[in-house]
């Protein structure tokens, strides 16, 4: 990657994360601890390390059992790391036909509370981190069982802003999934996207709130980027996490999924 590249990266980044400060009001208070870490028969599940900028990146690749060519997404997990509940939707998206590669933007490091999530997902290096989406990004397309020309991106909370990030940095992405993740409304920046978004959220976010969603759908459309945008009544911010005591909704999640697997196989297993 040469320097007037990362220069224009950067330049996104900074337009990006002075959208939304204050990371996810309304946020789960507890972290996703996973409380089953027995995996899916029928699918493969191992830790990659892979070359990120000049860092070794390990992240967590979960596959369809078979000899491809398999639609694939760069996971990206929630303010609370990589840990067992983003391994468990990786091994949901395997199990329907996707290779998923959790990734992980902390480097090792995981969060036990609220304060903890903050202050790791503040101190992300925003450089490091369009380097580790790349990394991610090339990794799976030279996997000898992935589909190369059908790669998306998915992530939740903290990680739907960068599956968000992931669409604006990389123009060979086939689909972008965001669950209530950070938005901009730029419509000169989110001309960059090159492939379809679904946007999934709560009507109760305090953070990522219907107003901020609207804005967003409508800066969508204005630049011409074909998109789904969900707004689910009566649920708040990261309702789709089961560990998040109080806010999880069962229904709506299974509305969501339904809602992203559609999504996915229009979009990546045409």
């Amino acid at each position: 990657m040469n320097r007037l590249t990362i220069f224009s990266i950067l330049l996104i980044n900074i337009a990006f994360f002075q959208v939304y400060d204050g990371e996810m009001i309304g946020a789960q208070t507890q972290p996703a601890k996973g409380d089953n870490k027995v995996r899916k028969t029928g699918i493969k599940n191992s830790t990659v390390k892979y070359i990120s900028g000049n860092d070794t990146a390990s992240s967590y690749l979960a596959e369809p059992d078979g000899n491809g060519h398999f639609p694939a997404l760069i996971v990206i997990h929630e303010w609370w790391g990589l840990n067992e509940e983003v391994k468990k939707n990786a091994d949901k998206l395997a199990d329907s036909g996707y290779t998923a590669l959790a990734i992980d933007l902390y480097h090792g490091k995981s969060a036990d509370t609220p304060e903890e999530a903050r202050r790791l997902s503040g101190s992300v290096q925003q450089e490091q981190a369009a380097m580790d989406l790349q990394a991610a990004f090339n990794y799976l397309k030279n996997l000898k069982t992935v589909d190369k020309n059908n790669i998306g991106s998915i992530g939740w909370c903290f990680g739907g802003g960068y599956s968000l990030r992931a669409a604006l940095d990389l123009p060979g992405l086939s689909a972008c999934v965001i669950c209530y993740g950070r938005l901009i409304n730029d419509v000169d920046q989110l001309r960059k996207i090159k492939c379809p978004v679904l946007g999934i959220f709560g009507e109760k976010d305090q953070g990522i709130t219907p107003t901020i969603v609207k804005a967003f759908e409508d800066s969508l459309n204005i630049a011409g980027i074909k998109n789904k945008i969900i707004i689910y009544p009566g649920v708040s911010h990261a309702f789709m996490n089961p560990n998040n005591s109080g806010l999880h909704q069962a229904e709506t999640t299974e509305k969501a999924w339904k809602e992203i697997f559609a999504f996915l196989d229009n979009n990546l297993k045409y």
